[in-house]
């Protein structure tokens, strides 16, 4: 059950307080409850740069070339998202969260994934990796980022530009880019229970607004 008075609480505070509420999450949430998925894709390179290579992470060794990444499909609501729901599913096996290394960079991000966010979904730990996977493979990540020779600022409106030419299916109330320290971190797509492109909601749909984000290119 959601947690509408905790909810409605914070929706005043925020009127009385003259600003729009935070987003809202909540733990524990019954599986299954949810109203469409989030699809977020890493830039991994930014990510190693952010982060990855002081965690020395074995998704930024030279010998990987990873591009776009899949940081999770996560359930959410239209207003707010769950996270660690209670299933009665079991929890992947480790040779299941390891055959997503290719697309996830680790297996340790899948395991997490599933974790946080598959719990919500309402399915088994292998058809959630499954569906990831399929949700993953249906995007055209746009090769030309792949290209770059060195790292370049530009708009971040161009990053979702490239995703919309390249997934026409998509509009751009269903993409959005973030951005973290200055650099594109991801490519947020909206999608409905049978992998749709559906329209984002507010606390989701949050373009990064910078002219100048940094873009590492791949090593």
């Amino acid at each position: 059950m959601r947690r509408f008075f905790f909810t409605t609480v914070l929706a005043l505070t925020g009127i009385l307080a003259g600003v729009l509420p935070a987003p809202l999450w909540a733990d524990g949430e019954q599986a299954g409850e949810f109203d469409y998925y989030v699809l977020a894709l890493s830039w991994s390179p930014n990510w190693c740069e952010i982060e990855g290579d002081a965690k020395r992470s074995e998704q930024c060794d030279p010998s990987h070339d990873f591009g776009w990444t899949l940081h999770g499909l996560w359930p959410q609501f239209h207003r707010g998202w769950p996270s660690y729901c209670r299933t009665v599913e079991s929890p992947p096996r480790r040779a299941e969260t390891a055959e997503m290394a290719d697309i996830m960079g680790t297996p340790g991000l899948a395991w997490h994934q599933w974790k946080k966010h598959g719990t919500c979904s309402g399915l088994s730990a292998p058809a959630y990796l499954t569906l990831s996977r399929q949700a993953y493979d249906s995007v055209n990540r746009p090769q030309i980022f792949r290209k770059l020779e060195r790292a370049v600022t530009l708009p971040a409106s161009l990053v979702e530009q490239a995703f919309l030419q390249a997934n026409p299916d998509f509009d751009k109330d269903s993409v959005t880019v973030t951005c973290r320290d200055h650099h594109i971190q991801e490519v947020r797509l909206c999608l409905s229970r049978d992998m749709q492109p559906v329209p984002c909601g507010r606390d989701v749909i949050k373009d990064c607004t910078l002219q100048d984000a940094h873009f590492t290119p791949v090593r």
